[in-house]
């Protein structure tokens, strides 16, 4: 594999997006990798989409471009294998942002761990195998900034340019090692993940109670924290930032617990961003002041609870879980991950058919797991059913009627 890298070709307008498309129609192989602006921006967006074949290397500027939907029919053609690294966040990007829909995937960090890999990164890979130093300079960069300096997008073409070699080698240990099965029906299941809304964002102002700073403070203060943390929201999506940009929630944790009455005394609480001791100093002493105010809140009631035969149940599939685990030198969830262990200890099939049910398993690991997941439930007993306590007689004289 050589070490030099080529010329970045810049995807900038439709037109050059059709001709890219064209190209990547008749490649057998092609490594993607994207970009977003999560730390900067309230609804993230994918900033860039790189691709790489065997023989070049593009960077498509989403922000520049009318219509991506071209580049669907590539992602979409089962003739043409998709390789990523830790597939999971790019694809939901994608799915989310453009709709897209994928098949044929290769995952090389899902791979490694499989293999039983324990550095995973593509950075650990990369040099495991070829030697490579990968420059970790730009992982906090802001991608959505326009335009994008050289050294920015060398370092994003690195993300692909690799991955070809890399997927050839991985590929070669899973077929010698007879794992390659297990590897695809992990990549389909990704292939099927259903992404949120691009304009949802999920936000419960009760999470406040899980703060671990917020231990310290009393329930009048953690009512004030509840209207702080409202206001961040508000504040986030009008500017357009993640909500930790408005405030830390440390900062919030000190704003509710020292109380300030005026504005002026916003800019002495440490942590305070200039828009909260400026713009929106009147609105945070309100937020206060109303969550002071109001009747002492309580912490939310917990989620419902497991009952004890389903908790049963689940410890002892995480017992079997962790003796093939061992055994295999891999990490628990490879074997099967905890969310779906979970909802095979409450729904407890006995039936193969019954264990169907849960599609998020994926075939291989229903077909090479399924009669030892049914044998582990079998052998979990019910509690046994408390008999009825008998009433005692009393011993106290009749009374005469």
């Amino acid at each position: 594999m050589t070490t030099s890298l080529p010329p970045i070709q810049m995807i900038d307008s439709d037109q050059s997006l059709l001709r890219l498309v064209e190209r990547l129609a008749n490649e057998a192989l092609i490594a993607v990798d994207t970009e977003s602006n999560s730390l900067y921006a309230y609804y993230e967006r994918v900033c860039l989409i790189q691709i790489s074949t065997q023989t070049g290397d593009w960077v498509i500027d989403p922000l520049a471009l009318d219509d991506l939907s071209p580049l669907g029919t590539i992602f979409a053609d089962p003739h043409i294998e998709k390789v990523f690294h830790a597939a999971e966040y790019d694809l939901m990007c994608l799915k989310r942002d453009y709709e897209f829909i994928f098949l044929n995937l290769f995952d090389t960090m899902v791979t490694a761990r499989i293999l039983g890999r324990k550095a995973i990164g593509l950075g650990s890979l990369l040099e495991d195998y070829f030697d490579l130093h990968m420059d970790k300079r730009f992982q906090k960069a802001n991608w959505s900034e326009r335009p994008l300096p050289k050294d920015m997008l060398r370092y994003a073409q690195k993300d692909t340019h690799y991955l070809p070699a890399l997927r050839d080698k991985l590929y070669e240990e899973l077929v010698g090692r007879g794992l390659l099965e297990e590897a695809l029906d992990v990549f389909a299941t990704f292939a099927a993940l259903t992404p949120p809304a691009a304009s949802t964002r999920h936000f419960n102002p009760d999470e406040v109670w899980n703060m671990p700073a917020a231990r310290r403070l009393n329930r009048r203060q953690m009512g004030a924290l509840r209207e702080i943390a409202i206001l961040r929201e508000e504040i986030a999506q009008t500017k357009d930032v993640p909500p930790f940009k408005v405030m830390l929630d440390e900062t919030m944790v000190i704003l509710a617990e020292s109380a300030p009455q005026h504005p002026r005394d916003l800019s002495k609480v440490r942590g305070v961003t200039r828009w909260i001791s400026g713009r929106y100093a009147e609105d945070t002493i309100a937020a206060i002041t109303r969550g002071l105010n109001s009747p002492p809140t309580r912490r939310p009631p917990p989620a419902a609870q497991d009952d004890a035969l389903t908790q049963t149940r689940y410890n002892a599939l995480r017992e079997w879980r962790r003796k093939l685990a061992d055994a295999r030198g891999v990490e628990s969830d490879v074997i099967i991950p905890k969310d779906i262990l979970l909802t095979i200890a409450r729904l407890a099939p006995d039936t193969r058919e019954g264990l169907a049910m849960i599609t998020t398993m994926g075939a291989w690991k229903r077909e090479r797991y399924g009669a030892e997941i049914i044998e582990v439930l079998a052998s979990v007993a019910p509690p046994p059913t408390p008999k009825p306590k008998r009433r005692r007689k009393s011993t106290l004289p009749k009374q005469d009627t």
